[in-house]
């Protein structure tokens, strides 16, 4: 992301998914959460304040939730470039998304808190 940019921060979008290589997280499923970093410039809607000139987190985190509770992949990673590649296709206002994704229930067989992947993409 440039310096100074106007930024919509999501953190915490949470769904079950059922992603994963082993067969019992394909079919038990667990939870997955979603922080998304995203580039907007806020001028337009700033100055008109109409929410048609950015991009409206609300439907953003929507959208999120249904791409992790939907179709199933191997890898966060997939997942987490899904997610950044559909915010930039759906929402134009949008120029950048940096989206991590957590899986704090994955199956590591030693004590951890959380694994995480990041993936940035722009326009």
């Amino acid at each position: 992301m440039g310096t100074r940019a106007d930024l919509i921060t999501l953190r915490g979008v949470s769904a079950v998914g059922h992603h994963g290589v082993l067969d019992f997280e394909r079919r038990e499923g667990q939870p997955f959460v979603v922080d998304a970093v995203l580039e907007c410039d806020f001028a337009d809607a700033a100055s008109s304040d109409d929410l048609v000139k950015t991009a409206s987190y609300a439907d953003i985190a929507e959208r999120i939730t249904q791409i992790v509770s939907g179709e199933p992949v191997n890898l966060i990673e997939t997942l987490a470039v899904r997610i950044a590649e559909m915010i930039l296709s759906e929402f134009a206002a949008i120029a950048s998304a940096e989206v991590t994704v957590h899986k704090p229930k994955a199956p590591i067989a030693v004590p951890f808190d959380d694994v995480a992947v990041t993936v940035f993409r722009g326009r």
